[in-house]
């Protein structure tokens, strides 16, 4: 199952729209029935591709819900699901009847299940675990059955519980025989750098404990995770597993349409704002984990170097408290609130890494500024020429004032300054920017072009607008390429669709981008109520409105496919809009008037020399075979619960993944530098320049990167045409 209760990619353009919907009248007096009476009009009138509630509609939400609440099938009976099956078609005509039945069966048994499962638990872990039988489990949760009875789901709890206290287990045992050794099993410089919590415990007097001593720790620890977890919930309200009711049934008609009950509205709007307050992190759930879809740069996460996207984070630990709360199978709102905390405290993840491997990170919170999603740039140098890079994190914009501070004004800036320290070349890096404000990316796009179409943009009453550039300069005229890969979306996508057409731009990167064709509206949902005693009734993000390119595909599903694919190590991993449930489908519209860019004289040439240094390059084919390898312990299903087994497939996890290290250690040659205006700002700002010292680090390890430089050095300019360019300026 690929469902998400929250789906943290910002909106390509997000306004708060005053619809103008047929007049009704919403006067229920109970909250619940109200909602839901209101939210089914506004999908209704307002959506881009409002469904028909059916009974293929109701089965979709039956299923889904019942998933979200026990994703891991530890709740719920056998007997549960037969008789919440009567249901099943006729969700529908709850919906439209504002009842409610369904919800208050289902919350309520989920509720009565919580409390049995509070005195499995502890009886499980009153007894030792044998870890010495040959056993596994299988984590295949989407086609496992419902336990038939009690007795089935203790023993399901009993696997479950031993599956968790193995892990904490091994790292006790490995930690013993470390300390024993009187040696760290991290060896280089940069592991050698222990925090302070890591001295402290080497500089404690160690006794060695007996390996039932270790077993019995974890099983307290496994305890401790699940009190402090049940202690959690119990603070749930009925209205927070209502709003997942609604979240259930808006996400059925595309995965980016969200009820925000009052709290989750304060927190999008925190978000647009540019303020995150946490680890600096974008959290996203998938296949039962809070899983890392993006790092904010500036943040306690991307400070560390210890995260990065992919990674799974599978429990969380307070610095105040003995033990981690296990968050796997948690709903992401009750997760993030774990891992979210004032500026200042301490939070101990333990991660299961994107390579497989299982660690715990220690981050200091901080609340993330925008900052650090501003465009940034770098003057690449190498023997004989000098080459741009700017890199664009988001389509940002002032919400206030457009025109205070926004992500073209900047780009154009940067351009400039490049274009005054000798740049003959442009990269433009649009990997991981989620993106932004659809504005930016048109004004963008007409630093580049003359005049034309960027984007037509089809609304949900049938009309379509084409967005233009309408301003003849072009700040750059010269070579450009764009880096993409799979976690650009939105903006960025229209971005580089947009010089893909017109052939301004070779777009290098991954096989495809996001695929998110799609615009949202946030519509606050008490502007309906004429007199409103119930308390505030939150707010619908709608999805309203589809991008296509000039050419007339969508971006939708589709993405843009890039002219030269690198792989990297999420290649076989699955990203995208066409991994989530409910996806709106690709289409085309008539292709809007426009002139292709002919400033170049060997475009397609260009395209294919670099293919062909692609399929040479063994430092790719390294990378690619480390994106399989990836993807294939991801996969993995079935663990072994015998220790010796468990502690064999660590071992040689590790090993194997020691052959992909020289990835991390590659060098691509280049020189980066920064501007002139920054480096006077970094004397005097510490912090400035050590960001721009970890960034110019990476810079230097970056393949992709390196081969933008060499398609920039292959791209020639029709002289002819820009000198006419040139003339038509003056």
């Amino acid at each position: 199952m690929k469902k998400n209760f929250k789906v943290l990619f910002l909106a390509v353009f997000v306004a708060v729209a005053s619809c103008s919907f047929t007049t009704k009248e919403f006067n229920d007096p109970d909250k619940d029935k109200l909602l839901l009476d209101l939210i089914a009009y506004v999908l209704e009138k307002g959506h881009y591709d409002p469904k028909d509630l059916n009974d293929e509609f109701s089965a979709e939400v039956y299923k889904d819900f019942i998933n979200g609440l026990d994703p891991l099938k530890r709740y719920f009976l056998a007997s549960d699901i037969e008789e919440f099956s009567k249901y099943k078609t006729k969700i529908d005509d709850q919906i439209k009847n504002k009842e409610l039945t369904f919800f208050d069966l289902v919350y309520s048994r989920f509720q009565d299940r919580m409390e049995d499962v509070k005195k499995i638990y502890p009886e499980v872990l009153s007894q030792p675990f044998d870890y010495n039988i040959q056993e596994s489990i299988d984590v295949d949760y989407d086609n496992l059955e419902y336990s038939k009875n009690r007795d089935e789901l203790k023993a399901r709890w009993k696997q479950q519980l031993k599956f968790t206290a193995l892990s904490s287990y091994y790292d006790s045992v490995e930690e013993q025989k470390n300390r024993e050794k009187g040696v760290s099993d991290k060896n280089t410089d940069e592991d050698k750098q222990e925090s302070s919590s890591e001295k402290q415990k080497k500089d404690e007097p160690f006794e060695a404990k007996s390996l039932s001593e270790l077993e019995e720790k974890s099983r307290e620890t496994t305890k401790n995770s699940l009190d402090e977890y049940f202690d959690f919930t119990k603070d749930l309200q009925r209205q927070d597993y209502f709003a997942i009711y609604l979240n259930t049934i808006v996400e059925e008609f595309d995965p980016h349409t969200n009820y925000f009950a009052p709290p989750d509205k304060e927190r999008f709007d925190l978000r647009m704002s540019g303020k995150l307050e946490g680890i600096g992190a974008r959290l996203q759930k998938k296949n039962d984990y809070i899983t890392v879809i993006e790092i904010i740069s500036g943040g306690p996460a991307w400070r560390s170097e210890k995260i990065e996207v992919g990674d799974a984070i599978l429990k969380v630990k307070q610095e105040d408290e003995k033990d981690a709360v296990s968050i796997v199978g948690m709903r992401i709102d009750d997760a993030v609130k774990l891992i979210k905390g004032p500026k200042g405290t301490k939070v101990t993840l333990t991660i299961k890494n994107v390579d497989g491997t299982i660690s715990d990170k220690t981050l200091v919170r901080d609340v993330v500024e925008l900052e650090e999603t501003y465009a940034k740039s770098s003057l690449i140098e190498t023997d004989e020429r000098k080459f741009g890079l700017i890199n664009l994190p988001q389509f940002y914009f002032d919400m206030e004032d457009y025109k205070n501070r926004n992500a073209a004004t900047d780009v154009k800036k940067e351009i400039e300054r490049l274009k005054a320290e000798g740049m003959e070349g442009l990269v433009l890096d649009l990997r991981d920017n989620g993106g932004g404000s659809l504005r930016t990316a048109v004004d963008i796009a007409g630093l580049f072009i003359k005049k034309g179409p960027v984007v037509q943009v089809g609304s949900f009453d049938g009309n379509k607008e084409v967005l233009e550039d309408k301003d003849p300069e072009i700040v750059w005229d010269g070579p450009l390429v764009i880096l993409v890969n799979e976690l650009s979306a939105s903006a960025s996508e229209i971005l580089a669709a947009a010089m893909q057409d017109y052939k301004r731009a070779i777009i290098l990167g991954s096989k495809q981008t996001y695929g998110k064709g799609t615009v949202q509206n946030v519509i606050d949902l008490n502007q309906w109520l004429r007199q409103n005693d119930l308390g505030d009734m939150g707010a619908l993000k709608i999805t309203s409105q589809k991008f296509y390119r000039v050419n007339g595909g969508s971006t939708q599903l589709e993405g843009v496919k890039s002219d030269v694919v690198m792989p990297d190590r999420y290649s076989y991993i699955d990203v995208g809009e066409r991994d989530y449930d409910n996806p709106l489908p690709y289409d085309k519209i008539d292709a809007a008037k426009y002139d292709v860019w002919d400033g170049y004289i060997d475009y397609e040439e260009t395209i294919q020399k670099s293919k062909e240094r692609m399929a040479k390059n063994e430092d790719l084919q390294l990378i690619d075979e480390n994106a399989k390898w990836i993807k294939l312990r991801r996969d993995e299903k079935t663990v072994n619960l015998n220790y010796d087994a468990y502690s064999a497939d660590i071992a040689a996890r590790k090993k194997e993944s020691e052959r992909f290290e020289s990835i991390d250690s590659y060098d691509n040659k280049l020189s980066f530098n920064s501007l002139p205006y920054e480096t006077a700002l970094m004397k005097k700002d510490t912090t400035l320049s050590e960001k721009r010292k970890r960034w110019h680090k990476n810079l230097s390890k970056d393949i992709y990167v390196e081969e933008a430089v060499h398609v920039l050095e292959d791209l020639k300019l029709n002289n002819i045409k820009q000198k006419k360019v040139a003339d038509i300026k003056n």
